[in-house]
């Protein structure tokens, strides 16, 4: 969001404002959320169009009252999320693993793989604090943690947000060299992250029906790994109270190619659908999931 506004000089006087949001206890950094909500739902009304087109659209069952609520629910679970990723310029190590917990069930699935000597892709999508879990990750498993990256146009905030998806040993590699670093990497034991619930061009994706509603589906996962043959993991990353998650992990393919093609994507399609159905405000509403039309792809 401020990366939108924010360039050059404006940003080496808003950096200290960040830093000091980063070393401050938590509930301060709530209590400064509950005022940062306020004004995006209230005041600026920062995407709240999109947001309550999306949940009209994926729980038509809901009524236009319970509809709002859900999106008040979103709008301040939002503004956690935006400060609680400024939160990793500074939090200790003990701290991260305290507010991001790992399962016992996750890391015994990762362990498993690591002992068989196994790369692995995780698949997962905006729910939860995704930013913590790639933390975590790196923190508690033998994997070297892989994340595909996709720069931001703002070059100061997006160094900021390299430095802090690094900071505990999570490497990045653009989007557009996913493969490739993927077969560059693959005697170093890894898991790559997909997030794979973006938005693919209408004419190049695999299309399903996702929260009621027709959606594109990026092919990438699916051909990667079948190409690489890695095994699946999903991982969902739970809030369990405010400022508090836990990751679960599942291996959903053993051996992807084996599978059918569409398997995969609508095997991890339905994992995220179920999760948002249970935990609904914790997922990027503001993101323009549908924007493309199925009758738009090219015969």
């Amino acid at each position: 969001m401020l990366s939108r506004i924010i360039s050059g000089a404006g940003y080496y006087l808003v950096y200290p404002f960040i830093y000091l949001l980063s070393v401050s206890p938590f509930w301060l950094l709530y209590l400064f959320s509950d005022v940062l909500y306020v004004l995006f739902f209230y005041v600026v009304g920062y995407r709240k169009e999109i947001v309550i087109l999306n949940l009209r659209n994926a729980f038509p069952e809901k009524n236009e009252q319970e509809i709002k609520a859900l999106g008040k629910q979103f709008f301040k679970y939002l503004c956690d999320l935006f400060l609680e990723t400024f939160k990793t310029l500074s939090i200790s190590k003990k701290d991260m693993l305290k507010h991001c917990f790992m399962t016992e069930s996750a890391r015994q699935t990762f362990a498993k793989h690591a002992d068989e000597g196994k790369n692995v892709i995780i698949v997962m999508g905006h729910f939860g604090n995704w930013e913590w879990s790639g933390n975590t990750f790196s923190m508690e498993c033998k994997q070297q943690l892989f994340v595909i990256y996709h720069a931001l146009s703002n070059k100061y905030f997006d160094g900021l947000m390299y430095k802090m998806r690094t900071r505990f040993g999570t490497k990045l590699f653009e989007m557009n060299d996913t493969l490739r670093s993927m077969i560059s990497n693959r005697k170093t034991l890894n898991a790559t992250a997909f997030i794979a619930d973006q938005t693919p061009s209408a004419s190049n994706a695999y299309w399903t029906t996702f929260l009621n509603q027709d959606t594109p589906i990026f092919w990438g996962t699916e051909k990667i790994a079948r190409k690489l043959n890695y095994p699946i993991v999903y991982v969902s990353v739970k809030k369990i109270k405010r400022g508090y998650y836990n990751i679960f992990a599942e291996t959903i393919v053993e051996e992807p190619d084996k599978t059918t093609e569409g398997e995969i994507s609508e095997i991890h399609t339905r994992r995220l659908e179920k999760d948002i159905l249970e935990q609904p405000e914790t997922w990027l509403w503001s993101h323009r999931r549908w924007k493309y039309k199925r009758q738009e792809t090219k015969p």
